[in-house]
């Protein structure tokens, strides 16, 4: 008998499937395409870690299968290749990017193959590719020619780690999504994508969209749609009014004061020659904090000595500045009403400031209120609105405010406007020339790209000037327009920009004078199972989706949704730790290739958690996968061995349509954990066997194929099958033959019944139990209780008592 040799075995096939271009699509004669795709990665290290490879994996198994059931797959890989976090590692290894990252891809890429991916090749983007961003800098201009690109003064986030600023998506609880360092704020003028002309259809389209749940509740959460009035206070003494958003308009006659953030253009215009000193003093230190440090300290501020008149009851209301305000934030002011906002109730009992009751809970007896009462009432204090419930009174007084002009009903939403200029050097360069003559001008489409130079020094400055500004051969040019001396624009493009539209590039990398083929973008767009990272929720996931809207809305594109279906895998980490390049603890597949194979690493990472939850990675039980795979090439040898084969008996085809139909139906639903437990039972079953029957053998390679691609294609030769394993048909399963030993079980949470599920007559509890937690309906009942009891009626109930 011979030696399963993983080492062997994977270069053997990997070569063969490299001849034969075994995963090529004829992207023309396709006759039921199917576009997977997975995340592309940041070629920011060496070579990948266990994180990517967790992700890779699942994303191939989901497209092995869909060509074994018949589907033309199509896979490819790219590298999201610019951007902060290749040019930081560049940084710390003291190496030009222009040389590191291009071996950086080379080494993604062989690992890629030995990983044993089904990609095609042929079809391979890198965003750093002057062919590439040359359709990047096209984009740009597209949206610019339409109005969605402009440039324009603004507070801005401000990371003085990576020295440049960042979107708004880019900023995790005050911090540099990066590299977690505090941001703070600077007033900058910086190119902006008017994401926000499209936050109704973004936010409308997820009612529809096929994704995981938890990324659409934080791309609504992010949009954040809030239905209210806007109104305006006229300023004394001027012509200007601030303007305020509220949902509660039935507050309005409780304004006391009104605080502005020290960054708003109108501080210096109304703060009065008296309060100048103190204000100009309280504005230096407040933008010398963070973000974290705003919101999180102690409420304070400063009088500004302007009033304003409350277009209600025309009271004069003192404007204040604070710094927990944001300019960033919707209006950048807020109307104070302290006895209905806790913010506002701390604030004003710090500096004396009226508290008045205008909603009063139905226990008031008209006295003072220990704390901010936030919840609907009666009002009072509120003039000819006195005595009307708050819903009845804030629709009665937008009526008033919009008759006297001085407000409107108005939809506000906590989406920005996406912030895409970076003051670094590894990017894409914007195709924006400066003339004194023609102002902006736009580069002309037939001389892009603008090629990035190479600049020795590519640190960034630390200040509004990018590296490239000190480049005199890239800075100075002529004007397109006149002909006279001109300067580029030497800001790059965020690196999403980048990533917001590469898979519409795959299906047409064969293109030089297009970005993307409307034939094959028919063909096979948009994406059919795209598969990647949660931490995307509110960037790539949502960039890609407004930048597919913009390019329906002009014309080149048919559809305005990127993708059909969406998937967050989980995410692996260690000792706790996200696994990742900035915190120094990336673990390498490389060993694992030499040491077990990667047959062994993929159908681990697979088996050890839930594909969607991911968890913190340990090779203590890799090992034991390992000893299975062992397992099925003995039970192969051991049929190849045998004399005659034996009839399969009624329950041994039970089986195995009963194997079948878990593997099948849990691989539609990315439960590769159980997947790979099911083939593991079937396999210990089939070792107990005296003889074993040719389909029992056939069956357990094809539904291991998908998860250990290289030794299923060995043992598949070794049963003298056609090349290749990965293009048979998937085994099919008989509904009546896999269900006649399952028996339904109901599965209670503290004695209601939550869910009913299928399951193995006569198994054992422990299977059940596992398999009852693992039903949606279930977990949403348990949450994060603790279960203190599980009550097991075999063949019919498990009911999980819970704590409380």
């Amino acid at each position: 008998m011979s030696r399963y040799e993983p080492s062997k075995i994977e270069a053997k096939w990997r070569e063969r499937w490299a001849e034969t271009n075994i995963y090529e699509v004829d992207m023309r004669a396709a006759k039921r395409p199917f576009y997977n795709l997975m995340m592309f990665p940041y070629p920011s290290a060496e070579g990948l870690h266990i994180g990517n490879v967790f992700a890779f994996t699942g994303a191939d198994i989901y497209g092995r299968v869909k060509a074994m059931q018949g589907h033309d797959v199509f896979e490819p890989f790219g590298y999201d290749a610019f951007g902060i976090h290749s040019e930081n590692f560049a940084l710390k290894q003291n190496i030009h990017p222009m040389t590191l990252i291009r071996d950086n891809v080379n080494n993604f890429r062989e690992q890629m193959k030995r990983l044993g991916t089904r990609i095609a090749w042929s079809h391979e983007v890198d965003t750093t590719d002057p062919a590439y961003y040359r359709w990047t800098q096209w984009l740009f201009l597209q949206l610019y020619k339409q109005g969605l690109a402009e440039k324009r003064s603004a507070p801005v986030n401000w990371c003085p780690s990576c020295k440049t600023v960042l979107a708004d998506e880019q900023v995790i609880a005050g911090k540099c999504e990066r590299c977690s360092t505090e941001i703070t704020h600077r007033d900058l003028e910086q190119w902006f994508l008017k994401i926000t002309d499209y936050a109704e259809r973004l936010l409308n389209n997820l009612n529809w969209i096929d994704w995981s749940p938890v990324i659409k509740t934080a791309q609504r959460n992010w949009i954040g749609r809030s239905e209210g009035l806007q109104t305006r206070f006229a300023i004394e003494g001027t012509s200007e009014s601030v303007t305020f958003f509220t949902t509660r308009p039935d507050t309005i006659f409780g304004v006391t004061f009104m605080v502005l953030a020290p960054e708003h253009a109108l501080v210096d215009q109304i703060t009065t020659p008296d309060q100048k000193d103190a204000v100009d003093k309280y504005v230096t230190e407040a933008m010398a904090k963070t973000a974290v440090d705003r919101q999180q300290a102690e409420r304070t501020g400063v009088f500004t000595g302007a009033y304003a008149r409350n277009p209600l009851n025309n009271e004069r209301v003192p404007i204040w500045i604070g710094d927990y305000v944001l300019a960033t934030v919707g209006t950048g002011a807020i109307m104070a009403v302290p006895a209905h906002d806790t913010r506002d109730f701390d604030f004003a009992r710090k500096y004396d400031l009226p508290i008045r009751v205008v909603v009063a809970p139905s226990d008031w007896s008209g006295g003072e209120l220990a704390e901010a009462y936030t919840d609907a009432g009666t009002l009072v204090n509120s003039g000819e609105f006195d005595g009307m419930a708050s819903q009845d009174a804030s629709e009665a007084i937008v009526k008033k405010l919009e008759s006297d002009g001085t407000g409107e009903r108005t939809v506000a939403y906590r989406l920005r406007d996406w912030l895409i200029s970076r003051q670094r050097y590894w990017g894409t360069p914007i195709p924006i020339i400066y003339c004194d003559d023609c102002g902006t001008v736009t580069v002309p489409e037939d001389q892009l790209p603008v090629e990035l130079p190479y600049v020795e020094n590519f640190r960034p400055t630390g200040t509004a000037q990018a590296p490239l500004a000190l480049a005199d051969s890239f800075v100075n040019t002529t004007c397109p327009e006149c002909g006279k001396p001109a300067r580029r624009e030497t800001d790059v493009l965020d690196t999403f920009v980048d990533s917001s539209w590469y898979f519409l590039r795959y299906p047409s990398t064969e293109f030089d004078e297009r970005p993307f083929g409307r034939e094959l973008t028919e063909k096979w767009l948009p994406v059919d199972n795209y598969i990647g990272g949660k931490e995307h929720a509110v960037l790539h996931l949502l960039y890609s989706r407004f930048i597919t809207m913009a390019l329906h809305d002009m014309g080149h594109l048919s559809f305005e949704e990127p993708y059909k279906r969406f998937r967050a895998h989980g995410v692996l980490v260690l000792g706790g730790a996200k696994i990742s390049k900035s915190r120094g603890n990336i673990v390498s597949p490389d060993d694992y290739y030499a040491s077990h194979g990667a047959d062994t690493l993929r159908a681990y990472l697979m088996f050890s958690g839930r594909y969607d939850e991911g968890g913190d990675f340990s090779d203590k039980g890799i090992e034991g996968v390992s000893r299975f795979l062992h397992r099925v090439w003995d039970l192969v040898e051991r049929y190849r061995g045998q004399e005659g084969e034996p009839q399969l008996t009624d329950e041994a085809e039970r089986l195995l349509h009963r194997t079948i139909k878990r593997v099948t139906q849990d691989i539609s639903n990315l439960k590769f954990n159980t997947c790979i437990a099911a083939m593991m039972e079937y396999s210990n079953e089939l070792q107990q066997r005296e003889a074993l029957h040719v389909r029992e053998i056939e069956t357990l390679i094809l539904l291991l194929a998908p998860f250990t691609p290289y030794v299923t294609e060995e043992l598949w030769a070794r049963i003298d099958r056609t090349y290749s394993v990965h293009q048979q048909a998937w085994p099919a399963f008989d509904n009546e033959l896999a269900k006649l030993q399952e028996v339904e079980v109901a599965v209670q949470v503290n004695g209601k019944t939550r869910d009913i599920i299928e399951a193995a007559a006569g198994s054992e509890e422990a299977a059940v139990v596992a398999l009852a937690k693992q039903s949606e309906r279930v977990q949403r009942h348990l949450g994060q209780s603790e279960v203190v009891k599980t009550i097991y009626v075999p063949d019919r109930l498990v009911n999980f008592v819970t704590k409380g």
